[in-house]
C-alpha cells in the first residue's frame, strides 16, 4: 500500500520531465525563421584568411556565389570574421559553405575534401531578447589551394573533358540576356545515340531547352548535385521509352542568376528581367541551335524546362511564347516571398497554353524540419493551384502531369529523380 506514492511521485516526475522537453523542443526555432537574421562568427583554423584573401558566405540565397561582395565577412579584433545575415529569409532552409573567392579555394575538411554543405543549427529562442539576433559560431579547418592557370591547362587544358553520358557539344553564344553584360557563355548540347550515324544524316529530333545548364549534366564544385539528364535520356532511349531527343543546358549568368530568372514580379528587393533573358533565348539561342544542329522546328517538338526559378522561366517561356514551346517541364516553381500572388496574376493573364505541361514538387520543399511543416504545405498547395489553372485554361488531363513526391526537398537530386517522369510524359515513343 505504502508504494503508491513513490509511483505518483514518478509517474509526475515523468510527466514534468516531458513537458519540460516539450516546452524546450517548442523554444528551438530555425535561424532562417526569425525576422531579426542572425549573425555567423567564423574561426579559421587553417590561418590563410587575411585582408587580401577575406572570406566569402556562399549560399542557396545568393546563387552560390562564391564570391558575392553581399556576403563578404569582416574581419574581427579576436581573428575571427562574422557576416550579419538580415534579410527576411521567409523561413526558407539555408545551405552554405564558405570559400575565399571562388570555388577553386573553398572550404575543406580535415582529409582534405571539399566539405558538404553546412545547415544552420536549430537555436533556443528563449534566451533571445526582443530583437536579439542569435550568434551561431563555427570552424573552417581548411580551404583549397587552386591551381595556377599554368597547371590548369597542363593538367586538363581550358575546355576540360565533359564527363557525361553520351555526347555533349559546346556552343559559344553572346550573353546580352538583360542582366548580365554582353559576354560569352557555353550552350551544352546533349545529341541522342545515333546522331552522328550516316543513316540518321537526314533524320531531325525533338529539343528540351534546359535553364540551369551548368548543373544538367554534371555536377560543379560546390553545386550541390546535378540533374543526370543525360543518363537518364539515354537509359530511357535504348529502352524505346521515349523518342531520340536533342537536350540543350542554358547557362545562368551567375552572380545575376536572380535577376535574370525572375519573369514576374520582384523578389528580395530585386526586380526582374526574366522577359530579356527569353528575348535572348529566341534572338541568340534557339535560331544558333536550330542552325547548328537537326532539331525540329515546330512548337509541337521544342519544350523548355527548368526547376525553382528555371522553372518559373519555364513556365513564362512556354506560355508567353506558346507559338515557340508546345511542351513544359516546370519543377519547384517558388511563390517568390509572395506567397504566388505574382505568378498566379501572371498565370491568369495566359490566353494560350503549352500542349503539354509536367508540373513536380517535393513534399519537403523547404526542409524536414517541423519547423518547416506548414511552409512545406504551401508549397504543395501552390503546385496544385497551378495545376488547376491549367486546368481551367483548357489543358486537359492527359496532358498535363503533376507529381508531387512526399520525401523530396528542393534539390538537384529530387529534380533528377523526376527527370525521368517528365520524359516519359513528354516524349513517350
Amino acid at each position: 500500500m505504502q508504494a503508491r506514492p513513490r509511483i505518483c511521485t514518478v509517474i509526475v516526475l515523468i510527466q514534468m520531465c516531458l513537458m519540460s522537453a516539450m516546452s524546450w523542443a517548442q523554444d528551438m526555432v530555425k535561424p532562417e525563421s526569425l525576422e531579426q537574421g542572425f549573425v555567423l562568427v567564423v574561426k579559421d583554423l587553417s590561418g590563410k584568411a587575411n585582408k587580401d584573401n577575406p572570406i566569402y558566405f556562399a549560399s542557396s540565397i545568393n546563387g552560390w556565389n562564391p564570391a558575392d561582395p553581399e556576403y563578404l565577412l569582416s574581419g574581427r579584433s579576436d581573428t575571427r570574421w562574422q557576416v550579419v545575415i538580415d534579410e527576411d529569409l521567409d523561413g526558407v532552409s539555408v545551405q552554405f559553405k564558405f570559400t575565399q573567392g571562388g570555388w577553386d579555394r573553398e572550404e575543406l575538411d580535415a582529409e582534405g575534401n571539399a566539405v558538404p554543405n553546412r545547415s544552420l543549427p536549430l537555436i533556443d529562442a528563449s534566451k533571445l531578447e526582443d530583437g536579439e539576433r542569435p550568434i551561431i559560431e563555427l570552424e573552417i579547418v581548411d580551404f583549397r589551394v587552386p591551381m595556377s592557370l599554368a597547371d590548369q591547362v597542363r593538367e586538363s587544358g581550358f575546355y576540360r573533358e565533359l564527363n557525361v553520358t553520351g555526347d555533349v557539344h559546346r556552343m559559344q553564344v553572346q550573353s546580352g540576356s538583360g542582366a548580365s553584360e554582353a559576354v560569352t557563355r557555353d550552350l551544352l548540347i546533349w545529341t541522342p545515340p545515333g546522331y552522328d550515324d550516316p543513316k540518321n544524316a537526314k533524320k531531325s529530333y525533338p529539343v528540351l531547352y534546359m535553364f540551369d545548364g551548368q548543373n544538367i549534366f554534371e555536377q560543379l564544385p560546390g553545386v550541390p548535385g546535378e540533374w543526370h539528364a543525360d543518363e537518364t535520356a539515354m537509359k530511357l532511349i535504348e529502352s524505346g521509352e521515349i523518342e531520340p531527343l536533342i537536350i540543350v543546358g542554358i547557362p545562368h549568368g551567375g552572380v545575376n542568376r536572380l535577376e535574370e530568372y525572375l519573369p514576374f514580379g520582384s523578389y528580395r528587393g530585386i526586380e526582374g528581367r526574366g522577359e530579356e533573358t527569353m528575348d535572348w533565348v529566341l534572338r541568340e539561342v534557339k535560331p544558333k541551335i536550330e542552325r547548328a544542329f537537326r532539331v525540329k522546328g515546330d512548337r509541337g517538338s521544342t519544350a523548355i524546362g527548368g526547376a525553382s526559378l528555371g522553372g518559373a522561366m519555364a513556365l513564362y517561356g512556354a506560355t508567353a511564347y506558346p507559338e515557340h514551346f508546345g511542351m513544359a517541364i516546370v519543377e519547384s516553381l517558388p511563390m517568390m516571398g509572395d506567397e504566388g500572388a505574382s505568378a498566379e496574376r501572371y498565370i491568369k493573364s495566359v490566353h494560350r497554353w503549352p500542349d503539354k505541361i509536367f508540373i513536380g514538387m517535393g513534399g519537403h520543399e523547404v526542409g524536414h524540419d517541423d519547423a518547416d511543416e506548414d511552409r512545406n504545405e504551401m508549397y504543395q498547395d501552390w503546385a496544385k493551384r497551378v495545376d488547376r489553372l491549367a486546368e481551367r485554361a483548357g489543358v486537359s488531363g492527359r496532358d498535363r502531369k503533376l507529381m508531387i513526391v512526399p520525401d523530396a526537398s528542393h534539390t538537384e537530386d529530387a529534380w533528377a529523380e523526376r527527370f525521368g517522369h517528365a520524359l516519359r510524359f513528354l516524349f513517350a515513343e
